[in-house]
């Protein structure tokens, strides 16, 4: 059978396994055993499950995996979360639409030591949404700003997300994480002016809270040193060129385990807790990337990938006109799928075709980053959307929906600003110390 052919039957079966409900791990692992199995031998296909799963779960590179994750679960234990709300909320709570504003502040500086989206909405859902709602926010302002905020936990160092990626496409994940600092604080720096700019034009939507003294706002300055100084050991250490990626995650770890000691919020629940949502979060991120793997030797196998970039250059296109259909792309596929499902599904088809297009590939990570965002808040999949759902029971999801648009426009102009200015993404890891 020809190999192309049947590489686009395995696109068609993983994406029917994906409908089904089936893991998007097993369903990739199945879908590129069987590819590889036809194109090759069942000896083969079998000696490349063994390979691949020992290559991977023996991987000292992706113990930085777990080691993060195990960061964030400490400080969501130690409640910075909430620390960093109250501290925003007295700085900037008496602005127009400001507790919103402090909820986006707030989600940026967690997302700085967590690393998960999904855990950075929960985590400032439960703490801002009751505050606003008792100074009479609109349900829209108030769930789209924590939905939105929300997605910061993928796009601020460290992330999950950068992890993977830089596994993928083989780049080094301490410039993955540099890159996404100014970015990062341009797309926070944007939800705040979207959030303002709303408020202004309807006061209703965003009443300011009350105003604080000078005292009172440096007094909430404390309650974030220990946030500050573990995001200056973890990604300034990798700045430097103090730690490889994974001892700045074992430091991570061990530095948000002692803040939580320190602050008294550990216990046995909580330290039991705290290993098993990272132990079954890294077994469900290990089993992507074992499947990832497989099907992407499935994928080079079926020469797809070389296809593309042959069609590709006979057409001659604007590289921009190319990355505009990849943008295209993604912005659909967000709709229709989870952000992490997308990445490990299209980068061994995309990944090398924007390279062969003379795309940075770190300036890229970012950009797929920002697309992962956009899909945890898009309808009708968003899971940050539906999280938020389930910690306002009382707002439908209908008007969650409309409260994330304008914060959706800020992604899309965050989008336009990184492709007009590339440098925004690379200029720190250009200066990084090597």
């Amino acid at each position: 059978m020809n190999p192309l052919f049947l590489g686009l039957i395995g696109l068609v079966l993983l994406l029917t396994l994906l409908l089904l409900r089936m893991p998007i791990g097993l369903s990739m692992a199945l879908t590129g055993f069987l590819g590889f199995c036809m194109l090759s031998t069942f000896k083969a296909g079998f000696s490349l499950l063994g390979l691949v799963t020992y290559q991977t779960a023996s991987s000292y590179t992706l113990t930085v995996i777990p080691l993060f994750i195990l960061m964030g679960q400490f400080a969501g234990h130690s409640r910075m979360g909430a620390d960093l709300y109250r501290s925003a909320y007295r700085w900037i709570g008496f602005l127009p639409g400001g507790l919103a504003m402090a909820t986006v502040a707030a989600c940026a500086g967690f997302a700085a030591v967590c690393g998960s989206s999904l855990a950075t909405a929960a985590t400032m859902g439960t703490v801002a949404l009751p505050e606003m709602k008792r100074f009479g926010y609109d349900d829209r302002l108030a769930t789209g700003s924590v939905a939105a905020g929300g997605t910061l936990g993928i796009l601020i160092p460290p992330s999950t997300v950068m992890v993977i990626y830089g596994i993928l496409t083989e780049q080094p994940i301490g410039t993955l994480f540099v890159a996404g600092i100014l970015p990062g604080l341009l797309l926070s720096a944007l939800f705040l002016i979207t959030i303002y700019i709303l408020a202004v034009r309807n006061p209703k939507l965003g009443p300011p809270g009350p105003r604080f003294s000078l005292r009172e706002r440096i007094g909430a300055l404390q309650s974030m040193g220990s946030l500050l100084g573990l995001f200056i050991l973890v990604i300034g250490g990798l700045y430097a060129g103090w730690f490889t990626p994974t001892e700045a995650a074992g430091i991570g770890a061990s530095g948000a385990l002692l803040v939580t000691l320190i602050k008294r919020r550990l216990n046995r629940g909580n330290l039991l807790e705290s290993l098993t949502e990272t132990t079954l979060t890294t077994a469900m991120i290990f089993l992507i990337l074992i499947g990832a793997n497989i099907f992407g030797y499935f994928l080079a196998v079926s020469q797809i990938p070389d296809w593309v970039i042959h069609r590709t250059t006979l057409l001659g296109m604007n590289r921009y006109l190319v990355l505009g259909a990849v943008c295209l792309v993604y912005m659909v596929l967000g709709c229709l799928m989870e952000g992490l499902a997308i990445m490990v599904i299209t980068l061994p088809v995309i990944y090398p075709m924007m390279m062969n297009l003379g795309f940075d590939p770190i300036w890229f990570g970012i950009v797929i980053t920002l697309f992962m965002e956009m899909s945890l808040i898009t309808p009708p999949v968003g899971m940050n959307i539906f999280l938020i759902s389930g910690v306002a029971r009382d707002v439908p999801m209908a008007v969650i929906f409309r409260g994330i648009l304008p914060f959706v426009a800020a992604m899309a102009v965050c989008l336009v600003l990184l492709i007009l200015a590339p440098q925004i993404a690379l200029f720190l890891p250009g200066t990084m110390s090597r």
